[in-house]
Order: C-alpha cells, then sequence, then structure tokens
C-alpha cells in the first residue's frame, strides 16, 4: 500500500498534537474503558436503551473477531498511545443537538451508548500516514443497533456543515459526508467527517491552519456491530477504512458461526 507524505502543516500541529507517550495494554488493543467522558443522557439522542441482550459472542470470540495491523498493511503497528488531537480538536461542543452527539461519539467512540462496554476493541497507527484507527465489537439487539446506523445516516443533512466551538481557542469548521462502506453484513453506515483547525490552534509559525478528517463507519451482522474511526491531520487512506469494515464483517461472521456450532 502506497502512502503519500505527510502535508508540511500536518508537522505542525503534530508538535502541538503529538502520540501521548503512555501505550495501550495488551499489544496495542483495549481494556474496556473508553477514552474522554461519556455523554449524557441529553445530549445523546440516538443512546440505546439499557436493557441488552445477551451476546452471542465470549469475550474470547469477540476478540478472535479484530482485524489486526496485518490485515491493513505494512504501515501499521499496534498503537504506542492515544492521538491527543481527540481533545485538541473532537473535545469542542455546538448548539444543534445531533451535530453534537456526533461530537461526543467521535470523542468517546460510544455509537451504541455507554451502558454496554465493548465486547473487544483494537487500536492501530499508520506510522506511514500518521493515521489512528480503533476498532470495537459489540452486542446489542438488532433493532438498537439499526436505529443507530439510521441516526447516522442521517447525519450529512442535518449536520452537513456546522461550527464547533472547543473550551478554548477558535471556533472549528465542520463537514460531515457519507462514505461507501462493503456490502457485507445485514446493515451499514458510514461518515466522512473533516475539522478545519484555525492556524492561531495549530502551533503553526506559516500562519495555516490544518484539517483533522475522521471516518466513521459501523456495520451490523445479526445482534453484533464492529465500529470504527480512522483518522488522521491531512488526506485520509480511504482504504483503510474500507479494508477494516470488509475484513472485520468477514471475520466476525465467521466466529459467529463457529461459535453457535460449539454450542
Amino acid at each position: 500500500m502506497q502512502h503519500a507524505a505527510r502535508p508540511p502543516l500536518a508537522y505542525a500541529l503534530s508538535a502541538a498534537l503529538a502520540l501521548t507517550a503512555a501505550a495501550c495494554a495488551g499489544g496495542g488493543r483495549y481494556g474496556d474503558r473508553p477514552a474522554g467522558t461519556a455523554p449524557t443522557a441529553t445530549r445523546s439522542p440516538a443512546a440505546l436503551p439499557s436493557p441488552a441482550v445477551p451476546p452471542v459472542l465470549t469475550r474470547e470470540q469477540a476478540r478472535e473477531a479484530l482485524i489486526t495491523e496485518a490485515d491493513l498493511g505494512e504501515a501499521w503497528e499496534p498503537t504506542r498511545g492515544a492521538a491527543t488531537w481527540r481533545d485538541g480538536v473532537l473535545k469542542a461542543t455546538t448548539e444543534r443537538a445531533d451535530c453534537r452527539r456526533l461530537l461526543d461519539v467521535l470523542y468517546t467512540e460510544e455509537l451504541f451508548g455507554s451502558a454496554t462496554a465493548p465486547r473487544a476493541a483494537a487500536a492501530l497507527d499508520d506510522t506511514a500516514g500518521g493515521a489512528q484507527l480503533h476498532y470495537r465489537v459489540t452486542s446489542h439487539r438488532a433493532a438498537d443497533i439499526d436505529r443507530a446506523l439510521a441516526w447516522l445516516g442521517t447525519l450529512p443533512e442535518t449536520c452537513g456543515h456546522f461550527t464547533a466551538r472547543p473550551a478554548r481557542g477558535a471556533a472549528r469548521n465542520v463537514r460531515v459526508a457519507s462514505v461507501p462502506l462493503p456490502e457485507p453484513g445485514d446493515a451499514r453506515q458510514g461518515l466522512r467527517v473533516t475539522v478545519s483547525v484555525p492556524a492561531a490552534d495549530t502551533g503553526s509559525a506559516d500562519a495555516v491552519g490544518a484539517v483533522l478528517t475522521v471516518d466513521l463507519a459501523a456495520v451490523r451482522v445479526g445482534d453484533d456491530a464492529i465500529s470504527l474511526t480512522n483518522g488522521t491531520l491531512g488526506e485520509p487512506d480511504g482504504d483503510a477504512t474500507w479494508t477494516a469494515a470488509e475484513v472485520g464483517v468477514r471475520r466476525l461472521t465467521e466466529v459467529r458461526r463457529q461459535g453457535r456450532a460449539q454450542v
């Protein structure tokens, strides 16, 4: 897989928004505690109800359904730590409830609500392009997953272009568009969110701002779901999002089949 050189503005912003030194446990795989703080009920119009069906997969089976760096190419490796642009760029708010919820989802990665912890999760870094991909396998009612996916599908229209304001610094210009996903799975939805960061907040000496681009994708397989974010400063590698979804659904489908065969 060929990767373009990182744009000069990304180097300037990377100096201020570098990766943290703390490594994730388990060779790049997360524990159950997500980054950031969970959104409140009033800020979560797409949050799921608390009752949940027993998961089809055990935690061990869910871990078997995860993608790895080998699935994405030689430039990818287990993460060295959470990219701090999650705090520096995504930690912001806006007036419209759906758009505020979207920012919360990007920051906390709790697309399906905070009541259910991920069955398994992984985090990978693209050492060539500077991207970071977070991947989760969770279990929910199929109808609840579909409701969250339907909500995502409304966002290019309701939140196609809005302004987000951090606690400190200048306002960010946010745009939301749909992105295609591979067909495997029972239901799916993908978004691409771009956040323009003013030059004053990048630490750049050349008065040039930067753009954070985050792909947000989710696919349902029965009563299980995969969700992922793929974010980078500059131009993202769309192949990574597509491949992660395609390989992940195929692997989850096979693990579910084997799990039922063992019951």
